[in-house]
């Protein structure tokens, strides 16, 4: 699966324009924020955006930046995963669940060392990436994949609880974003 592949199925899920009140994120189309738009240089009337801005943002800040194109050179499954997490909860967010889950599945410290969940991809996580694969093979990548996913739901209702304006996006977010 190729970036543009997944960027164009975040899209699908992401839709067209909304202005939910009970979204903090505000005014929002294909998924991108008022803010977000801004940051990247975008000034028109959000019900405008182009859908090719939108992925040129995914591919830019939830793809680049947080150094997924590197972890799709050893699973784009997981790639897909992190981004798609990434674009609804943040690309630190998501790359910490990757860190965390790989420093828990690392048999206490035999196949790697543990990993500083900071939320940034770098030489260490790619390398644990690998040496999991190594030993996991397609058996952990599934496995890795829930574990991911748990995280991902855990999350969505811990934000529901914290919020009960949330509660009105939780079924959609279980729906759309948490795999099995």
């Amino acid at each position: 699966m190729t970036a543009d592949q997944i960027i164009e199925g975040i899209l699908g899920k992401e839709g067209g324009y909304v202005n939910n009140p009970n979204d903090k994120g505000g005014p929002t189309r294909w998924g991108i924020t008022q803010t977000t738009a801004r940051a990247y240089g975008y000034a028109g009337d959000m019900k405008a955006l182009p859908r090719e801005t939108a992925k040129a943002i995914y591919l830019s800040q939830y793809w680049t930046e947080p150094k997924y194109d590197r972890i799709a050179e050893l699973s784009p499954s997981i790639a897909q995963e992190l981004c798609d997490t990434g674009v609804n909860m943040g690309p630190r967010v998501a790359s910490t669940f990757l860190q965390r889950w790989l420093s828990a599945l690392n048999m206490q410290g035999k196949l790697y060392p543990d990993l500083k969940p900071d939320g940034a991809i770098g030489n260490l996580t790619i390398a644990a990436l690998k040496s999991y694969l190594a030993v996991r093979g397609k058996d952990g990548e599934a496995t890795l994949l829930k574990a991911l996913n748990c995280s991902q739901g855990a999350r969505y209702l811990e934000l529901a609880e914290a919020r009960p304006a949330n509660e009105a996006f939780l079924y959609g977010w279980v729906k759309e974003r948490v795999s099995l």
